[in-house]
């Protein structure tokens, strides 16, 4: 049986992690489900670690925060295995907590695969607190990941808007050059090669789908207030310029269709 508590003042995050947890093939219990780090601590101050084999907090919380929480709890259970919750705009506070020795980062919403594998390395009781730091880095690099993703999104929906890197990186929660230097990372592009990317596959299919667009407005609605600029770039990546890539296309269709 693994024993758990859950501190968010969300009620809908608490129970779905309740919701969550009963479904899985794994005997969970939830001792206890707080709206805040105060009424949380008020029980655990009166258990023993045999009580309790996991606390999953969130960070941000009326009264007690997630960290004071922690600080308190680590006071009189050094060894519990301790998760935080947050969403992906709190990511600096990975940091934070792993200095909590915290086992893992959970990020809203919830995925389901890396809760149930959080449960199961408590239920088996593998992670131990000199091991900790190593376990944590994974759940760093899962948030990195998230972050990534989460900038992809933003430049696929906003690729028409003039770019503005300071933007994006408050957006995200993160500096511009943290942002810049982690997606080029990951990805192995830079932020500006990804948005290119993105707006010449839409001049592509705005010069098929709609022939009768001029050349300045397709640079317009991709992000290019100079249509020279555009055309030049626009040949650049994809070896011909934009009309000749649709006079192309029309050659090819009539061509197949005779």
């Amino acid at each position: 049986m693994i024993k758990i508590m859950i501190a968010d003042d969300e009620e809908v995050i608490r129970r779905g992690l309740e919701k969550i947890t009963s479904r899985m093939d794994l005997e969970v219990e939830v001792i206890g489900s707080y709206g805040n780090g105060l009424e949380a601590w008020q029980h655990l101050s009166e258990l023993t670690s045999a009580d309790i084999d996991l606390l999953i907090t969130d960070i941000k919380m009326p009264r007690m925060d997630g960290f004071q929480l922690i600080e308190q709890v680590r006071g009189q259970m050094r060894n519990l295995s301790i998760a935080v919750l947050s969403g992906f705009s709190e990511f600096e506070y990975a940091r934070r907590a792993i200095r909590h020795g915290v086992l893992d980062y959970l990020l809203k919403p919830i995925d389901k695969g890396q809760l149930y594998e959080l449960l199961k390395k408590v239920e088996e009781g593998k992670e131990k607190l000199p091991e900790q730091e190593e376990a944590v880095t994974q759940p760093v690099e899962g948030g990195e990941h998230y972050v990534v993703e989460q900038t992809k999104h933003i430049l696929e929906k906003e690729y028409s808007h003039n770019f503005e890197l300071e933007r994006l990186a408050e957006t995200v929660g993160m500096s511009a050059s943290y942002i810049s230097r982690l997606f080029k990372y990951k990805t192995g592009q830079t932020i500006t090669d990804f948005l290119i990317g993105i707006r010449i596959a839409k001049a592509k299919e705005l010069l098929l789908t709609q022939p009768d667009l001029k050349n300045y407005e397709i640079a317009e609605k991709v992000g290019y207030s100079d249509p020279v600029y555009f055309n030049k770039l626009f040949k650049k990546i994809c070896g011909v310029t934009p009309k000749d890539y649709k006079s192309g296309y029309r050659a090819a269709r009539t061509d197949k269709e005779t």
